[in-house]
């Protein structure tokens, strides 16, 4: 297999991944309705916890992130697999920066994420790809993605906002990501690039969330806010 068919292959394999429209199946199979017509209008695990309860919110949430962890585990492996290959056959095609399963692991899990936010299953209108995204970023950048979760966990137990509190995390992955090459870690440049590239859009697929959120009008959850009610008293 030729480098660029393996590229095609893991772009492929990981669009159709994240392409499975989770809660719109979830919603249908036992709710009997289609969850972009509820709540906030977003076929993503935030939305599922508010129209159909935690027990969905936490299956559909779980699932999306192993469908991109799984994108970029498959990625990596036909990476590894081919870069072997091609060192067998003497001829290298990657760079030494790029390493083959770096490449190929970020081309199936952004694949996976663009599947997730445009799915070709549900009339291109997903969800806006934070658990695809980080998903793949556990599978690619364990220690990074756990900076990034404590983000998330820190401002969601503050605000009780899901959506300030995934944009934080997405914008903080890169900042970790950097610091951990800076102290010597396995980064390539592919990873460090896609991750500056990803946390912004990331911000971009929240646009309508980050407007609502400066009118004071983004809805939260009360329970969530445990760090925050310490602070009500």
């Amino acid at each position: 297999m030729s480098p660029l068919a393996a590229v095609a292959l893991a772009l492929a394999a990981g669009y159709l991944l994240g392409s499975i429209p989770t809660s719109i199946i979830v919603g249908r199979l036992f709710f009997r309705t289609d969850i972009r017509a509820h709540g906030s209008g977003n076929a993503g695990g935030t939305n599922t916890f508010r129209v159909f309860g935690w027990k969905a919110g936490v299956f559909v949430s779980a699932f999306d992130v192993g469908k991109g962890a799984a994108a970029a585990l498959l990625g990596a492996a036909l990476g590894r697999s081919l870069g072997a290959s091609l060192a067998a056959a003497g001829a290298p095609a990657f760079p030494a920066w790029a390493a083959a399963s770096e490449v190929l692991g970020l081309s199936g899990g952004v694949a996976a994420v663009a599947g997730h936010v445009w799915t070709v299953f549900a009339g291109f209108r997903g969800g806006k790809g934070v658990a695809c995204a980080g998903g793949l970023l556990l599978a690619l950048a364990p220690l990074p993605f756990l900076a990034a979760a404590a983000v998330f966990a820190l401002l969601l137990g503050i605000f009780g906002i899901v959506s300030l509190a995934s944009v934080g995390a997405a914008l903080a992955f890169p900042v970790a990501l950097t610091v951990a090459k800076l102290a010597g870690a396995g980064v390539g440049i592919p990873l460090l690039g896609a991750a500056w590239l990803l946390g912004p859009f990331i911000a971009w697929t929240h646009r309508t969330n980050l407007r609502r959120l400066a009118k004071g009008e983004e809805k939260s959850f009360p329970k969530l806010r445990v760090i925050g009610r310490l602070f009500d008293r």
